[in-house]
This record gives structure tokens, sequence and C-alpha cells, in this order.
């Protein structure tokens, strides 16, 4: 019997070094939303299966979602920074004026409603003007998502007016401010936080994507959903994926440099393409379970384009005052969004 034992400890003993030889790095990524939605089914999980595939086991990355690690979106950034995590999913502007140039990207119907390619001008973008910012932790990809759709208890909006006293949830800063100007009570707030205010009555309604609508149960919480006209999206919101730096450069250079292939326009392009994957299959969702889908006719969408300007001229005399150039980070996103614009 001993004998036993002492051979079956061998055999464990030898199982485990032989793992430990094989796997040398283990990556802790957080997230703050369901597993079950776009980004972490077609981008997060591809992304950490290439990048065990790539490295022949020898990095493994473990994906929490719900902010499983601990605590709250807002604070994401800096728990990657700090080293709480790894790695992980960050949206700047839940941090209000700390990132004010990566608002030029969310400012109203900057990009079209193709995630892919407001997502290359996001990666064009951050490039230019944003890696100082970020300069604490490694950046592997910046992205958008499609099109935010308003989504609402009851009838769904037709005019600028039905806007009128609606408290809408609000992802980031222009999204509050484009609300603001259309006469609704913009509530800044996480995406993990939106379908408990809906259910209490706390908001009317929000601004979010087709993609993010199954998960948060927007069927039942909500009636209606509706975009506005044209090719351009109603406001869009932007994320970057990213580790600790310490823990990249840390990494021998050979692994190091698996993470490096996916990384950049690539990674960037990818995460992206998720949201469009999810937008398809989250409209559908809406539809078959009986909600009202509507969209604004081109008069209307119109009017708001004209409020979402008026945005955006405020945004550049506040970024003046900064002591930034408004004038120059409006032009360098459009100039990175038309870039990009499927030909």
């Amino acid at each position: 019997m001993h004998l036993f034992k002492h051979a079956a400890f061998a055999a464990a003993f030898t199982l485990t070094a032989t793992s430990a030889l094989a796997q040398e790095v283990t990556l802790r990524f957080q997230h703050f939303v369901s597993p079950a939605s776009a980004n972490p089914t077609y981008f997060m999980q591809p992304w950490a299966d290439a990048i065990e595939e790539q490295s022949d086991g020898r990095i493994k990355v473990e994906l929490y979602p719900f902010m499983q690690l601990g605590g709250a979106a807002p604070s994401q950034y800096d728990l990657i920074r700090d080293g709480a995590v790894d790695g992980g999913w960050v949206i700047p502007g839940y941090q209000p004026n700390r990132f004010p140039e990566a608002e030029a990207m969310e400012l109203p119907f900057m990009t079209t409603k193709s995630g892919e390619e407001a997502s290359a001008a996001a990666w064009e973008f951050t490039q230019a003007y944003l890696m100082d910012d970020f300069a604490d932790v490694h950046v592997i990809a910046a992205h958008m998502h499609g099109p935010g759709i308003v989504h609402k208890r009851g009838q769904s909006v037709e005019t600028v007016e039905d806007f009128a006293g609606l408290k809408l949830r609000g992802p980031s800063r222009p999204a509050t401010l484009l609300l603001e100007k259309l006469g609704a009570t913009p509530i800044g707030m996480p995406v993990p936080q939106f379908p408990e205010a809906l259910s209490k009555g706390v908001v009317d309604g929000g601004v979010i994507t087709w993609e993010m609508s199954p998960s948060l149960k927007l069927n039942e919480l909500t009636d209606s959903h509706t975009d506005v006209a044209g090719d351009r999206a109603l406001y869009n919101l932007y994320f970057i994926w990213a580790m600790n730096k310490d823990v990249y450069e840390g990494m021998p250079d050979d692994l190091r440099a698996i993470i490096d292939a996916n990384s950049g326009m690539m990674a960037s392009k990818w995460a992206g393409r998720a949201h469009d994957t999810g937008d398809v299959v989250g409209r559908d969702l809406m539809a078959a379970d009986g909600n009202e889908i509507a969209q604004l006719s081109e008069d209307e969408t119109a009017r708001i384009k004209a409020l979402g300007e008026e945005v955006t001229t405020d945004w550049i005399a506040e970024m003046d005052d900064k002591g930034y150039d408004g004038a120059a980070l409006v032009a360098a996103a459009r100039a990175a969004v038309g870039n990009y614009l499927a030909e």
C-alpha cells in the first residue's frame, strides 16, 4: 500500500511538473459583461484561444466576466495598471474627464454603423493621439462598437420632441451631452447597472447596442428599439483591451511576440467585427420577441445631427479651454473614420 501511494505521488508530481513546463504564463483578464455577449463570445474567447494555441499552451488566458476578480467597471483601468488583474476590457469614458482626447471618437455621428470600420479608425487615432494617455498600461487593441440604439419602455421615439423628459441611461460624456441636447434627462451609468435601473423605474430607457440587448434582457425590460436613419451611428463608445505593463514586459521574448502578433490593427478590427456579428443576433432576437423595431425618419435624423454638431462645437471649445486643440482632434477623428469607409 505504501509503495502504491509513493508511485501515485511520483506520477502526480511528474504530471504537475510537465504541466508547469508546458504552461509558463497564466494571464487573468477581466471584463464587466456577460460571457454570452458579443465581445466575449466573438473576440475575447477566440483571442484567448489563439494565444494559447500559438504558444503551444505556454500562455493560458483566463477570462473573468462580471468583474469577478473584484472592483467596479469604472475602475478597470486602474486595476490593470496596479496589477490587481493582468489585463482586461476598459471603457475610458467610464471615468469622465480623465481621458478627454478619446472622446473625439465618441462624438455624435462620428463613426459609421460598422464596428469593424470604426475600430480601424479608433486604432489609427489611438496610435496618433492616445498612447501617452495610456502609457502606464500595455494597449493590445482599441475599438468601437456598432450603432448605439435608443431602447425604451413604451412606444418608440419618432421625433426630437419625444425625447423631452425621458430619463435615459448614457454610457459616456459625449452620449449624455447629446441626450441633454435632445431634451432628455441623461443618467450616466456603466452597463452592469442598466437592467436594474430599468426594472426599478430609475430610467425610462437608454442608449446601448443591439448586441448587448439579449444579455441585458432588454426584450423583457423595454418595448421599443430605435435607430437613426443613414449610415452614421447616433453615438459610439471607445474601448481598449489592455494588460499590465510589467506583466507584459516580464514575459519571455518569444511569448511576448505572440501577444504582439495578436495586437494592433488586426485585433482592433477583430474586436469591432465581434460587435457587428452580435448586432445582427441581438436585433433579430428583439424582433422575434415582438418588440417594436423602429427607425427615425431622414428629417428627424437631420434635426438630431444638427444638435450633434452643437455638441461637437461645444466640445471643441471645452477642449480648447483645457489646453488641447479641439478642432484638430475632431478633424483627426473624422479623417481616421474616412480612411476606413467600406468601398
